[in-house]
């Protein structure tokens, strides 16, 4: 299965709605807290090419996007092909 990393912080609904889907499939996934280890952020920034909201979502360190562009794959089908499960 695909690693999947997600940026997020404490009382953001979009974080909460992307790791609802991550655990509703099944899907391991490792949380960075921005608010709690401060640097993170800065490495989130980095990574996700400038883009300072979150969450901010990455598989086998592809970066997806947000909540949004999360979405969005598991509409098309997509999410499920990236993280390497069937269904």
């Amino acid at each position: 299965m695909a690693k999947v990393e997600v940026y997020r912080r404490d009382m953001c609904g979009f974080c909460a709605a992307v790791e609802r889907l991550f655990q509703q499939k099944g899907v391991d996934y490792t949380s960075h807290d921005i608010w709690k280890e401060p640097d993170l952020k800065t490495e989130m920034v980095k990574r996700a090419g400038g883009k300072t909201s979150v969450p901010q979502v990455f598989i086998d360190g592809e970066h997806i996007g947000g909540c949004d562009d999360t979405m969005a794959l598991e509409q098309k089908g997509a999410l499920n092909v990236l993280l390497g499960i069937e269904g």
